[in-house]
């Protein structure tokens, strides 16, 4: 049947329909879906059996000088969360910052300090690294989790960053999307709401781009408060998506993906398919407020983004301030 001759309402109902029938097979996914997309979806071999990178691959020289053009208005915003320094549901290790001599001491010639976290959760906003997740054994391109010592990650760690990442950002506004303040913890994020969001803004991702999604986390913990648990975003389905548009780095003002995952016997499958079997760094727990304002004054959802991590050697990931230019 062509939709074309279907009357509005009679529209409106079947896209609604479909979309409810495909959330519906989509939650059925079992265990063994997700295996099968850790084969289908893999990058592994593709830039050679020694790669470390995955897919920063896609961020060529083109592309960085193609994301330069796209600062116009010489406007930056943070993308990194004030560091948390309280004890809190979402934030069993908050960070500590420690002075060792500060001002108030009259014979002080320096005011210095010290800081300590554990950034890897739910609080602190930081880039996973390749060696981050472990699968049967292994590490994304194959190569053995025994890379990961007592000393440190000798492969896949975030030190293969050092000089840091250049290309275009784009956002992915869930709550702009649905008509909402903020997404619940919960609410996933199908493919068919990426879709959505393309045809809505008008951009198309493309090879090399990073993709943040925003779910309006914090808006959330502003307004009742720090939990744990559960989040809202990516669908697992969502990462076939994302490979298709090959991106670079996925980010989110949480972990990126739906929790509960609604899959039995897998807890994390956007991780999985990320670092694992695709190859793309994650950024977490990112601070997307302000970012999602200045999108939507500015009308526009592409910028530059830049980051890099802290040069630590045998890494598994770093704290981390991404900045957007517009």
């Amino acid at each position: 049947m062509k939709f074309r001759y279907l009357i509005p309402s009679l529209l409106v109902f079947q896209l609604v329909s479909n979309s409810c029938l495909q959330a519906q097979n989509e939650d059925q996914l079992t265990q063994n879906d997700i295996l099968a997309m850790v084969e289908e979806l893999s990058n592994w071999g593709r830039w050679g059996a020694d790669d470390q990178l995955g897919a920063i691959n896609l961020i060529t020289p083109q592309k960085r000088k193609e994301a330069a053009k796209l600062v116009q208005l010489g406007i930056s915003v943070s993308l990194s969360r004030d560091v948390e320094t309280e004890l809190a549901a979402d934030n069993p290790n908050p960070f500590e910052h420690k002075m060792l001599s500060d001002g108030q001491n009259l014979h002080a010639q320096w005011c210095s300090d010290n800081f300590s976290v554990s950034y890897h959760g739910f609080a602190h906003s930081h880039i996973d690294s390749l060696c981050h997740y472990v699968h049967e054994q292994t590490l994304y391109n194959g190569i053995s989790a025994k890379v990961v010592t007592p000393e440190g990650a000798k492969k896949l760690d975030v030190h293969n960053l050092k000089n840091g990442v250049f290309t275009r950002g784009i956002l992915i506004d869930g709550p702009a999307l649905k008509g909402v303040d903020y997404l619940e913890p919960g609410t996933a994020i199908y493919p068919s709401d990426l879709d959505a969001w393309e045809k809505k803004v008008g951009v198309k991702i493309a090879s090399g781009d990073v993709v943040l999604i925003y779910t309006g986390r914090w808006a959330r913990r502003e307004a009742v408060g720090p939990w744990n648990g559960t989040q809202a975003g990516l669908h697992a389905t969502s990462a076939r998506w994302l490979r298709e548009r090959d991106i670079s780095v996925l980010g989110s003002d949480g972990g990126s993906e739906v929790s509960p995952s609604g899959i039995p016997g897998v807890n994390s499958p956007i991780h999985l398919l990320m670092l694992h079997s695709m190859g793309v760094h994650m950024l977490d727990n990112l601070d997307l407020e302000a970012l999602s304002q200045k999108t939507k004054e500015l009308k526009r959802w592409d910028f530059l983004i830049t980051f890099a991590p802290l040069a630590v050697d045998g890494g598994t990931g770093s704290p981390l301030n991404p900045i957007a230019t517009f």
